[in-house]
């Protein structure tokens, strides 16, 4: 009798074991996390910049579980090279939810910015980008009346691939503490739409673009790097024993020192005897700070 072999599934991603967590804790934390923020600050609406990515998307479905999908508004802004695949996720998204949802076209504002100099390399046109969804989201809190959330994770928090006063800007962030593949394990707990999880993560700045082809690195190999050397402070010598590479080690290292300046409160030169930020301190939810 002729043997039948079993296919068995691509699995939907790689899950190093030692970030492995448990999604419903986890789901629970955050969703409790966005109804405080919002209660602190006198908010009870959410605005989001939907990317058609695994992060933004599940930061939407993260935003509709905690405080309902009716009081999210979902803003798509696509340049004039952005993936049409993208701009269909976000929109799957968008549909799935149930979401409030505005298209806007960043094409002109950016073009515009570089008329004068129409040979910008794509870093600095990828900035720009980013500014100008930033403050496309922050005009659309003024017209919903909602908080900005944040939908960067903490890979990319860490590794300074973050753009300052773009996509790192936010009134707070539900995944900031989260590796990409952690991201990936919440997603599909969620029920982030399959094609999202399984793409390759990009930011979309210019066509074929995809973070670990730029930095030549493995999402769950920098994920794991990162776990051991910032939340478990291992040594270069037990950072060998766990099998890394000491040159990616020094790399990652480099990576995460030098974008320090990106993670911090801008510094204030002490002249009072009282300065904010410094020993003028206050949590979010000191009385009185709710604009209600």
């Amino acid at each position: 009798m002729k043997e039948t072999t079993v296919t068995q599934p691509e699995p939907l991603f790689e899950l190093p074991p030692e970030l492995a967590i448990d999604t419903a804790v986890a789901r629970r934390v955050i969703a409790e996390f966005i109804r405080g923020q919002l209660r602190q600050a006198g908010f009870e609406r959410v605005v989001l910049g939907l990317s058609g990515g695994i992060d933004s998307a599940l930061v939407a479905y993260l935003v509709a579980e905690a405080i309902g999908a009716e009081r999210l508004l979902c803003v798509l802004m696509p340049y004039r090279t952005s993936s049409p695949a993208s701009r269909d996720d976000a929109a799957d998204v968008v549909g799935r939810l149930g979401a409030a949802s505005e298209l806007v076209d960043i094409s002109p504002l950016v073009d515009a910015f570089f008329d004068a100099d129409p040979d910008a390399s794509p870093l600095r046109r990828g900035n720009v980008m980013a500014r100008e969804r930033m403050v496309v989201l922050y005009d659309r809190s003024v017209t919903w009346g909602g908080l900005v959330v944040g939908t960067g994770n903490k890979t990319e928090s860490l590794i300074g691939y973050t753009t300052l006063f773009g996509d790192s800007s936010c009134a707070f962030n539900p995944i900031g503490d989260l590796y990409k593949s952690q991201v990936r394990q919440v997603a599909a707990a969620i029920g982030v739409p399959e094609q999202i999880i399984r793409k390759a993560p990009s930011a979309d700045l210019w066509p074929g673009q995809t973070d670990e082809s730029e930095a030549d690195f493995s999402y769950p190999v920098l994920d794991r790097l990162l776990y051991w050397r910032i939340d478990r402070r291992r040594s270069d010598e037990e950072m060998a024993a766990l099998g890394f590479d000491p040159a990616l080690v020094a790399r990652v290292d480099r990576m995460v020192a030098t974008s320090e300046f990106k993670r911090q409160v801008p510094p204030i030169a002490k002249l009072g005897p009282r300065t904010a930020g410094v020993d003028y301190l206050y949590p979010r939810r000191r009385p009185g700070s709710s604009r209600r």
